[in-house]
Protein backbone atom coordinates (compact mmCIF):
# COMPACT_ATOMS: atom_id res chain seq x y z
CA UNK A 1 0.00 0.00 0.00
CA UNK A 2 1.26 3.32 -0.93
CA UNK A 3 2.56 5.92 1.99
CA UNK A 4 0.42 9.05 2.52
CA UNK A 5 2.04 12.11 0.60
CA UNK A 6 3.70 14.30 3.43
CA UNK A 7 4.43 11.66 6.03
CA UNK A 8 8.22 11.49 7.33
CA UNK A 9 9.10 8.20 8.44
CA UNK A 10 11.09 7.43 11.71
CA UNK A 11 14.74 6.10 10.87
CA UNK A 12 15.23 2.94 10.66
CA UNK A 13 16.86 1.53 14.56
CA UNK A 14 19.26 0.23 12.29
CA UNK A 15 20.97 3.34 10.83
CA UNK A 16 20.23 5.38 13.89
CA UNK A 17 23.12 3.06 15.78
CA UNK A 18 25.29 2.93 12.40
CA UNK A 19 25.52 6.77 12.52
CA UNK A 20 26.08 6.94 15.98
CA UNK A 21 28.66 4.70 16.12
CA UNK A 22 30.52 6.66 12.97
CA UNK A 23 30.50 9.61 15.43
CA UNK A 24 31.97 7.50 18.48
CA UNK A 25 34.74 6.65 15.89
CA UNK A 26 35.57 10.07 14.45
CA UNK A 27 35.66 11.54 18.18
CA UNK A 28 38.05 8.30 18.93
CA UNK A 29 40.06 9.36 16.03
CA UNK A 30 41.10 12.65 16.64
CA UNK A 31 41.35 12.28 20.55
CA UNK A 32 43.58 8.96 19.82
CA UNK A 33 47.16 10.95 19.74
CA UNK A 34 46.85 12.70 23.17
CA UNK A 35 45.13 9.35 24.63
CA UNK A 36 48.46 7.66 23.24
CA UNK A 37 50.83 9.84 24.76
CA UNK A 38 49.54 10.06 27.86
CA UNK A 39 49.29 5.78 28.05
CA UNK A 40 52.71 5.85 26.86
CA UNK A 41 54.44 8.01 29.00
CA UNK A 42 52.14 7.15 32.20
CA UNK A 43 50.82 3.50 32.27
CA UNK A 44 53.09 2.10 29.70
CA UNK A 45 56.38 3.43 30.89
CA UNK A 46 58.78 1.96 28.21
CA UNK A 47 62.51 0.77 28.49
CA UNK A 48 64.94 -0.45 26.26
CA UNK A 49 63.39 1.49 23.00
CA UNK A 50 61.57 4.12 24.40
CA UNK A 51 62.00 7.96 23.60
CA UNK A 52 62.51 8.92 26.84
CA UNK A 53 65.88 9.91 27.68
CA UNK A 54 64.88 10.56 32.19
CA UNK A 55 64.37 6.83 33.86
CA UNK A 56 60.55 6.69 34.68
CA UNK A 57 60.18 5.85 38.11
CA UNK A 58 57.77 3.51 38.61
CA UNK A 59 55.81 3.30 40.48
CA UNK A 60 55.29 7.50 41.34
CA UNK A 61 56.27 8.41 44.27
CA UNK A 62 54.17 11.34 45.56
CA UNK A 63 55.62 13.90 47.62
CA UNK A 64 54.89 12.01 51.54
CA UNK A 65 53.06 14.42 52.56
CA UNK A 66 55.15 14.46 55.62
CA UNK A 67 58.00 15.82 54.52
CA UNK A 68 58.44 19.08 55.33
CA UNK A 69 61.16 21.94 54.13
CA UNK A 70 62.61 24.94 55.66
CA UNK A 71 61.91 27.98 53.15
CA UNK A 72 63.91 31.21 52.35
CA UNK A 73 62.22 32.76 55.47
CA UNK A 74 62.79 29.90 58.00
CA UNK A 75 59.43 29.02 57.75
CA UNK A 76 58.53 25.00 57.65
CA UNK A 77 55.76 24.35 54.99
CA UNK A 78 55.40 20.84 53.57
CA UNK A 79 57.16 20.33 50.03
CA UNK A 80 53.76 19.32 48.76
CA UNK A 81 53.06 23.84 48.88
CA UNK A 82 54.77 23.45 45.67
CA UNK A 83 52.62 21.42 43.50
CA UNK A 84 50.93 22.88 40.80
CA UNK A 85 54.07 23.23 38.98
CA UNK A 86 56.83 20.83 37.31
CA UNK A 87 59.39 20.47 39.46
CA UNK A 88 63.28 20.19 38.13
CA UNK A 89 64.84 19.24 41.51
CA UNK A 90 68.19 19.28 42.61
CA UNK A 91 69.75 17.97 46.31
CA UNK A 92 73.12 18.79 47.48
CA UNK A 93 74.61 20.51 50.60
CA UNK A 94 74.73 24.36 50.88
CA UNK A 95 78.15 24.67 50.42
CA UNK A 96 77.50 23.89 46.58
CA UNK A 97 80.64 21.88 45.24
CA UNK A 98 81.07 21.93 41.07
CA UNK A 99 78.64 19.09 40.50
CA UNK A 100 75.85 21.00 42.14
CA UNK A 101 76.23 24.35 40.43
CA UNK A 102 76.39 21.70 36.81
CA UNK A 103 73.25 20.91 38.06
CA UNK A 104 71.55 24.01 39.45
CA UNK A 105 73.07 25.71 35.70
CA UNK A 106 71.58 22.97 33.68
CA UNK A 107 68.11 22.94 35.92
CA UNK A 108 67.81 26.93 35.20
CA UNK A 109 68.92 26.69 31.23
CA UNK A 110 66.92 24.01 30.42
CA UNK A 111 63.82 25.78 32.17
CA UNK A 112 64.48 28.74 30.03
CA UNK A 113 64.87 27.10 26.86
CA UNK A 114 61.14 26.38 27.20
CA UNK A 115 60.52 29.48 26.27
CA UNK A 116 56.47 30.74 27.06
CA UNK A 117 56.27 27.33 28.92
CA UNK A 118 58.98 28.29 31.20
CA UNK A 119 56.84 29.78 34.21
CA UNK A 120 55.23 25.65 34.25
CA UNK A 121 58.29 24.57 35.11
CA UNK A 122 59.92 25.65 38.76
CA UNK A 123 63.58 24.58 39.81
CA UNK A 124 64.46 23.19 43.17
CA UNK A 125 67.05 22.76 45.36
CA UNK A 126 67.09 20.60 48.67
CA UNK A 127 69.51 21.45 50.80
CA UNK A 128 70.86 18.50 53.08
CA UNK A 129 72.09 21.15 55.55
CA UNK A 130 71.20 24.39 56.84
CA UNK A 131 74.97 25.94 56.47
CA UNK A 132 74.97 29.51 54.51
CA UNK A 133 75.04 29.13 50.25
CA UNK A 134 77.84 31.00 48.97
CA UNK A 135 76.82 34.40 48.03
CA UNK A 136 77.63 33.88 44.25
CA UNK A 137 75.49 31.04 43.98
CA UNK A 138 72.07 32.95 46.13
CA UNK A 139 72.97 35.63 43.17
CA UNK A 140 73.72 33.26 40.00
CA UNK A 141 70.37 31.23 40.95
CA UNK A 142 67.94 33.82 42.62
CA UNK A 143 65.11 32.53 40.83
CA UNK A 144 65.79 28.89 42.21
CA UNK A 145 64.14 27.95 45.40
CA UNK A 146 66.42 27.18 48.16
CA UNK A 147 64.78 25.13 50.71
CA UNK A 148 66.19 22.49 53.73
CA UNK A 149 65.20 19.13 54.02
CA UNK A 150 66.11 16.51 55.86
CA UNK A 151 68.56 13.98 53.89
CA UNK A 152 67.15 10.95 55.02
CA UNK A 153 63.54 11.87 54.02
CA UNK A 154 64.71 13.05 50.92
CA UNK A 155 66.90 9.52 50.41
CA UNK A 156 63.70 7.45 51.23
CA UNK A 157 61.40 9.56 48.49
CA UNK A 158 64.03 9.89 45.49
CA UNK A 159 65.61 6.61 44.13
CA UNK A 160 68.90 6.87 42.85
CA UNK A 161 70.27 4.77 40.21
CA UNK A 162 72.93 1.71 41.30
CA UNK A 163 76.30 2.86 42.14
CA UNK A 164 74.85 6.49 42.74
CA UNK A 165 72.85 8.71 45.48
CA UNK A 166 70.19 11.15 45.56
CA UNK A 167 72.86 14.22 44.68
CA UNK A 168 74.15 13.23 41.77
CA UNK A 169 70.62 13.56 39.95
CA UNK A 170 68.03 15.63 38.73
CA UNK A 171 64.41 14.98 39.44
CA UNK A 172 61.40 16.03 37.54
CA UNK A 173 58.28 16.13 39.68
CA UNK A 174 54.61 16.44 37.64
CA UNK A 175 52.45 19.33 38.93
CA UNK A 176 50.37 16.73 40.90
CA UNK A 177 53.34 15.98 43.19
CA UNK A 178 54.36 12.58 41.21
CA UNK A 179 57.97 11.91 41.15
CA UNK A 180 58.02 10.69 37.51
CA UNK A 181 61.58 10.88 36.29
CA UNK A 182 65.22 10.72 37.09
CA UNK A 183 67.76 11.48 35.10
CA UNK A 184 71.18 9.89 34.83
CA UNK A 185 74.41 11.62 36.46
CA UNK A 186 76.38 13.74 33.83
CA UNK A 187 73.21 13.80 32.07
CA UNK A 188 72.87 15.27 28.40
CA UNK A 189 70.71 19.12 28.79
CA UNK A 190 69.55 18.54 25.13
CA UNK A 191 68.04 14.93 25.82
CA UNK A 192 66.56 16.41 29.23
CA UNK A 193 65.19 19.53 26.87
CA UNK A 194 63.34 17.40 25.00
CA UNK A 195 61.86 15.02 27.11
CA UNK A 196 60.39 18.09 29.25
CA UNK A 197 58.90 19.91 26.31
CA UNK A 198 57.19 16.42 25.58
CA UNK A 199 55.80 16.58 28.77
CA UNK A 200 55.25 20.18 28.73
CA UNK A 201 53.09 19.78 25.15
CA UNK A 202 51.36 16.38 26.43
CA UNK A 203 50.52 18.20 29.74
CA UNK A 204 48.67 21.24 27.80
CA UNK A 205 47.07 18.67 25.76
CA UNK A 206 45.18 16.68 28.54
CA UNK A 207 44.03 20.27 29.32
CA UNK A 208 45.05 20.38 32.74
CA UNK A 209 46.82 23.53 32.53
CA UNK A 210 49.62 23.36 34.99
Amino acid sequence: MAKPRGVIEAPKKGSWNQGRWMLLLIIGICAAPVIASYFTYYVVKPRGGSTNYGALVDPQRPIPASLQVTDEHGQQVPLTSLEGHWLMVVVNKSDCDDACATKLYLSRQIRLTQGAERDRVQTVWLRTDNAPVPAKVLDAYADTRMLVADPAALAAWLPAESGTQDTDHIYLVDPNGNLMMRFPKDPDPSKIKRDLAKLLKINTGLGTGS
